[in-house]
Protein backbone atom coordinates (compact mmCIF):
# COMPACT_ATOMS: atom_id res chain seq x y z
CA UNK A 1 0.00 0.00 0.00
CA UNK A 2 1.04 4.06 -0.76
CA UNK A 3 1.34 5.88 2.59
CA UNK A 4 -2.07 7.72 1.21
CA UNK A 5 -3.55 4.48 0.96
CA UNK A 6 -3.07 3.56 4.62
CA UNK A 7 -4.01 7.44 5.92
CA UNK A 8 -7.40 6.51 3.98
CA UNK A 9 -7.39 3.00 5.77
CA UNK A 10 -6.39 4.46 8.95
CA UNK A 11 -9.04 7.22 8.94
CA UNK A 12 -11.77 4.56 7.91
CA UNK A 13 -10.86 2.42 10.95
CA UNK A 14 -11.33 5.88 13.21
CA UNK A 15 -15.22 5.05 13.36
CA UNK A 16 -15.84 7.99 15.90
CA UNK A 17 -15.29 11.75 15.79
CA UNK A 18 -11.50 10.87 15.23
CA UNK A 19 -11.93 9.74 11.67
CA UNK A 20 -13.58 12.85 10.47
CA UNK A 21 -11.44 15.32 12.19
CA UNK A 22 -8.48 13.76 10.93
CA UNK A 23 -9.89 13.50 7.60
CA UNK A 24 -10.78 16.97 7.89
CA UNK A 25 -7.15 18.34 8.51
CA UNK A 26 -5.73 16.06 6.41
CA UNK A 27 -7.21 18.00 3.47
CA UNK A 28 -6.27 21.76 5.22
CA UNK A 29 -2.73 20.29 5.54
CA UNK A 30 -2.60 18.75 1.65
CA UNK A 31 -4.69 21.97 0.53
CA UNK A 32 -1.94 24.58 1.78
CA UNK A 33 0.81 23.43 -0.95
CA UNK A 34 0.15 21.05 -3.95
CA UNK A 35 3.70 19.71 -3.16
CA UNK A 36 3.00 18.25 0.08
CA UNK A 37 3.95 14.92 -0.01
CA UNK A 38 1.94 11.95 2.53
CA UNK A 39 4.29 9.51 3.88
CA UNK A 40 4.14 6.74 6.63
CA UNK A 41 6.47 6.79 9.27
CA UNK A 42 7.33 5.25 12.83
CA UNK A 43 5.19 2.25 12.27
CA UNK A 44 1.97 3.54 11.78
CA UNK A 45 2.23 7.62 11.76
CA UNK A 46 0.95 9.36 9.22
CA UNK A 47 3.46 11.97 8.28
CA UNK A 48 3.34 14.90 5.59
CA UNK A 49 6.52 16.20 4.14
CA UNK A 50 7.71 19.31 2.01
CA UNK A 51 11.61 19.48 2.14
CA UNK A 52 11.55 17.39 5.57
CA UNK A 53 8.89 16.78 7.72
CA UNK A 54 6.29 19.40 8.58
CA UNK A 55 3.53 17.99 10.91
CA UNK A 56 2.80 14.29 11.97
CA UNK A 57 -0.58 12.87 12.92
CA UNK A 58 -1.79 10.54 15.32
CA UNK A 59 -5.23 9.45 16.53
CA UNK A 60 -4.88 8.89 20.53
CA UNK A 61 -8.17 7.53 22.38
CA UNK A 62 -9.34 10.60 23.58
CA UNK A 63 -7.77 13.61 21.27
CA UNK A 64 -5.87 14.13 17.95
CA UNK A 65 -2.74 15.06 18.27
CA UNK A 66 -0.46 17.39 15.69
CA UNK A 67 2.97 17.27 16.17
CA UNK A 68 5.52 20.11 14.21
CA UNK A 69 8.80 18.56 13.69
CA UNK A 70 10.09 21.99 14.43
CA UNK A 71 6.85 24.10 15.96
CA UNK A 72 9.40 25.68 18.36
CA UNK A 73 10.34 27.76 15.84
CA UNK A 74 7.43 28.41 13.82
CA UNK A 75 5.57 31.47 14.70
CA UNK A 76 2.14 30.52 16.06
CA UNK A 77 0.22 34.01 16.21
CA UNK A 78 -3.17 32.08 16.62
CA UNK A 79 -1.85 29.94 19.22
CA UNK A 80 -2.91 26.49 17.87
CA UNK A 81 0.04 25.16 20.04
CA UNK A 82 -0.78 24.16 23.12
CA UNK A 83 1.48 21.45 23.78
CA UNK A 84 5.02 20.59 23.87
CA UNK A 85 6.10 23.73 25.54
CA UNK A 86 8.89 21.92 27.54
CA UNK A 87 10.90 21.18 24.82
CA UNK A 88 13.10 23.26 22.28
CA UNK A 89 12.08 21.38 18.94
CA UNK A 90 8.99 20.27 18.77
CA UNK A 91 5.21 21.53 19.57
CA UNK A 92 1.46 20.05 19.43
CA UNK A 93 -1.80 20.98 18.69
CA UNK A 94 -4.56 18.41 20.65
CA UNK A 95 -7.71 18.34 19.29
CA UNK A 96 -10.09 16.73 21.57
CA UNK A 97 -14.06 15.66 20.64
CA UNK A 98 -15.78 18.79 19.90
CA UNK A 99 -12.69 21.39 19.59
CA UNK A 100 -12.71 23.43 16.24
CA UNK A 101 -9.58 23.93 14.64
CA UNK A 102 -8.93 27.13 12.98
CA UNK A 103 -8.10 25.42 9.39
CA UNK A 104 -6.96 29.31 7.92
CA UNK A 105 -4.53 28.92 11.01
CA UNK A 106 -3.79 25.60 10.63
CA UNK A 107 -2.59 26.49 6.83
CA UNK A 108 -0.20 29.12 7.89
CA UNK A 109 1.19 27.07 10.17
CA UNK A 110 2.12 24.61 7.62
CA UNK A 111 3.20 27.25 5.14
CA UNK A 112 5.00 28.55 8.13
CA UNK A 113 6.99 24.99 7.96
CA UNK A 114 7.56 24.88 5.07
CA UNK A 115 9.25 27.72 4.55
CA UNK A 116 11.77 26.59 7.72
CA UNK A 117 12.16 23.65 5.86
CA UNK A 118 13.42 25.33 2.97
CA UNK A 119 15.67 27.70 4.74
CA UNK A 120 16.88 24.89 6.75
CA UNK A 121 17.81 22.78 3.60
CA UNK A 122 19.32 25.95 2.04
CA UNK A 123 21.86 26.48 4.79
CA UNK A 124 22.85 22.43 4.43
CA UNK A 125 23.45 23.03 0.76
CA UNK A 126 27.27 23.31 -0.31
CA UNK A 127 28.40 26.49 -1.40
CA UNK A 128 30.17 27.12 -4.48
CA UNK A 129 33.87 27.84 -3.42
CA UNK A 130 34.83 28.94 -6.81
CA UNK A 131 37.62 26.67 -6.95
CA UNK A 132 38.84 25.23 -10.26
CA UNK A 133 38.95 21.83 -10.24
CA UNK A 134 42.68 20.35 -10.28
CA UNK A 135 44.27 18.55 -13.57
Amino acid sequence: MTPSQQIDQLIAGLKDWRGKTLAGIRKAILAADSDIVEEWKWMGSPVWCLDGNIVVGNAHKDKIKLTFSHGASLPDPDKLFNNGFGGKVWRAIDIHEGDKLDKGALRDLVHAAIDYNRAKSKKKAPAATGAKPRA
